[in-house]
């Protein structure tokens, strides 16, 4: 049977109406996307869907995204490592980024914090900062690329995630890691990405314990994702079989967000 053809709502401009849909994806994506002659009619083709309004042209690129999504994850390897560079490179001052000002920041008091464990892990003790940085830990030298289309590199040291998972019993089998912040952001990360050798729990910045601009106490550094994909803050972690989102992805963020 043949398609009847796509029909736009009386009074809306297509060009606008692209555009406005297109907000839903970050920078890069967005700016590729609209440069590369986004249209309804290629909407339509990609999803085999209806661009009728705003409404199903959002709906259509959060398709696209989810297609992104798993064809990133099955591209990701392992083992391939984020390059490193030498000292020289470091950017001082490293910028502070955030959705907040630095003065917003969270002020996370020493003696009050805890690592609060919850999900498919086997011992949900929680851990106080004296434990943590007893943990052994190493330094990395990478760069941070943020989805706003700035990068910076930057120096951090701390524990393995992978090797504190399996520390505290996590089940390795489990798909999802949720950070939990201080200021209620959060994030998840996929397990084989918590499992990468240089994703990190950092506590300490170009040598020095972490400043509060970049996520004092405890920042998960994981140099093969987006910027977004790194949560500073972080006072919990949920070891889960279910997508919990994150605050980015719920605002239509690609979830992988890979390098």
């Amino acid at each position: 049977m043949k398609r009847k053809p796509a029909k736009i709502i009386p009074g809306v401009d297509q060009n606008l109406l692209v555009k406005d849909a297109a907000k839903l994806l970050p920078d890069p994506a967005r700016r590729r996307f609209l440069t590369g002659g986004a249209s309804l009619g290629a909407l339509t083709l990609l999803t085999g869907c209806d661009v009728l309004d705003s409404s199903s042209a959002e709906n259509v690129l959060k398709q696209i995204s989810k297609f992104n999504d798993a064809v990133q994850a099955r591209l990701f390897d392992p083992n391939k490592l984020a390059q490193t560079y030498p000292e020289n490179f470091i950017m001082r001052p490293f910028p502070f980024n955030a959705y907040y000002s630095l003065d917003e920041a969270p002020d996370v008091k020493a003696e009050e914090y805890k690592l609060e464990l919850s999900g498919l892990i086997r011992d949900q003790k929680p851990w106080v900062l004296e434990e943590l940085y007893k943990l052994p830990e190493f330094k990395q030298v990478t760069r941070h690329i943020c989805v706003e289309g700035w990068s910076a590199v930057g120096s951090w040291t701390g524990p393995k995630l992978g090797d504190f998972l399996k520390l505290v019993g996590a089940d390795t089998r489990a798909k999802y890691v949720r950070f939990i912040c201080a200021e209620g952001y959060s994030t998840c990360l996929d397990m084989q990405t918590c499992f990468h050798p240089q994703t990190q729990m950092s506590f300490k910045f170009d040598n020095q314990i972490l400043p509060r601009a970049y996520g004092y106490p405890m920042k998960i550094r994981v140099p093969t994702r987006l910027g977004f994909k790194n949560p500073k803050y972080v006072v919990g972690m949920e070891v889960t079989n279910d997508y919990m989102g994150g605050y980015w992805e719920d605002l239509g963020y690609n979830d992988f967000s890979g390098l």
